[in-house]
């Protein structure tokens, strides 16, 4: 399923892969991907980049607001160092065991059903994703009513309402003029010009928001920002954790750390690679937060985009929200086929654990390909509890990828060559995991029946 470069064989210093590992491709396809060299440093930074901010980028403004900013800002810095941790947990063990995929090493570690129920939570975790990142695509295009009140997207503010900018029909043409031709490349190397595009336009959010805060900061209309937490009663307390969930999944990247690293010309690179982009999504995230929380304050919502659909108090403020919308949903486009990679990789491994490499065979590929984009789409347009339904699962789908399988591998250490430290780090992940599932399912429970309450009895 996942393709290794034949150079990778010949130079000294890189690992010789076990012929007998699954996953590997057949002599046949190492001759027809004789042209690829391997993939760049910088292409797979932006790779996973692109893997890590998604659309919960949208969502940390509104962290600072429980938070403050300096407990915030400390939060997003430290979760990046404890994905880095884990990170460097797999490869290592994946390295020890001459293991080339995270479903191999789970299956190496702790059996069949290990790989099972790590490929299980990659396709349940981003058949979810893809699809929020579809509905907001088409929220952010062609407008929602979803909420009752009637939001314009940005075709319809422009050209006004007309048959060809609904939202099934800009989903349709998104999905066959974008997603299904990126969907297409077989390589994920292949993807990083589009890659660094979307981190680009990520980049131009952060640029805009900033802009526009230090301009209402120079006019005098920003108050100071809350620094610290306003805990008044138990209930503020019991806020302060339902953020928690939130910050544990903003680095979730670990299922495209194999594939990247399989790929690249020189290996022994993937952990530069890793600090690398987790510094570069750090940034923006810190970015994204401070000038997100400094322009709205108390006014920023759970989805900071939102903010972006009203005066925003200086010139030009039409054309503002524009330019972050477009870019945002551009963005979006580009993450899928990131995300949609892992995803097939692991369908792949579900259905047919004992096929060959899944980019040799054509057929198996279409089919694959073409049945998730298939299911996404339609779970995007017709499937009207699909938010309700992926925040319980989605949850806990990626901090059981993030960080309780590595913590579990380091714990039962089948190869003996974790540390104390590594031990440590491992129980607090996990107790850190399920704490954020715990918190997450329940305020997702208790928002969900509290919406069902107030709902008025036809």
């Amino acid at each position: 399923m996942t393709i290794i470069p034949k150079e990778r064989k010949q130079r000294k210093h890189k690992q010789v892969a076990d012929e007998k590992a699954p996953l590997l491709p057949s002599k046949h396809q190492e001759e027809e991907f004789d042209e690829f060299n391997g993939g760049s440093y910088t292409g797979a930074v932006f790779n996973l980049s692109t893997t890590i901010v998604g659309a919960g980028i949208m969502a940390l403004p509104a962290t600072m607001k429980v938070l403050g900013l300096v407990p915030g800002i400390l939060m997003i810095v430290f979760m990046a160092f404890l994905t880095e941790c884990s990170v460097e947990m797999l490869l290592r063990f994946s390295k020890a065991g001459k293991t080339v995929s995270y479903g191999e090493l789970m299956g190496e570690t702790f059996g069949k059903y290990g790989r099972i129920a790590l490929q299980g939570c990659v396709v349940v975790n981003n058949v979810g994703v893809l699809i929020v990142y579809m509905i907001i695509i088409g929220d952010v295009i062609s407008g929602t009513s979803a909420s009752g009140t009637h939001h314009s997207g940005i075709l319809e503010g422009w050209f006004g309402v007309h048959w060809w900018n609904g939202r099934f029909f800009v989903l349709l043409f998104t999905t066959l003029g974008v997603f299904a031709p990126l969907a297409c490349l077989k390589r994920v190397d292949s993807l990083r010009y589009t890659s660094a595009l979307s981190v680009a336009l990520a980049v131009v959010f952060v640029i805009i928001t900033a802009g526009i805060a230090i301009v209402k900061m120079i006019n005098g209309s920003i108050a100071m920002p809350r620094l610290v937490p306003e805990v008044p009663n138990l209930t503020s307390v019991w806020n302060l954790f339902t953020v928690v969930p939130v910050l544990v999944t903003a680095y979730i990247c670990h299922y495209n750390v194999h594939p990247i690293y399989n790929e690249l010309e020189v290996p022994s690179q993937i952990q530069s690679i890793v600090r690398s982009s987790l510094g570069l999504c750090s940034t923006v995230y810190v970015t994204t937060s401070f000038f997100g929380f400094l322009l709205f304050g108390d006014s920023t919502l759970d989805d900071v985009l939102a903010n972006f659909d009203t005066n925003l108090g200086i010139p030009y403020s039409s054309l503002l929200n524009d330019a972050v919308r477009v870019s945002y949903a551009l963005h979006l486009m580009l993450v899928f086929p990131i995300i949609f990679f892992a995803l097939r990789l692991n369908m792949d491994g579900l259905l047919f654990p004992s096929a060959g490499p899944l980019s040799s065979d054509n057929k198996r590929f279409a089919m694959i390909s073409t049945g998730l984009i298939v299911i996404v789409f339609v779970g995007a347009n017709f499937i009207p509890s699909i938010w309700d339904a992926f925040q319980f699962t989605g949850a806990t789908a990626a901090v059981c990828i993030g960080f309780i399988f590595p913590a579990c591998i380091t714990l039962k250490d089948p190869r003996r060559i974790a540390t104390r430290k590594d031990k440590i780090i491992s129980m607090f992940m996990i107790v850190l995991a399920v704490f954020s599932n715990l918190v997450a399912i329940y305020s997702d429970a208790d928002a969900l029946i509290k919406k069902n309450s107030s709902s008025p009895v036809s």
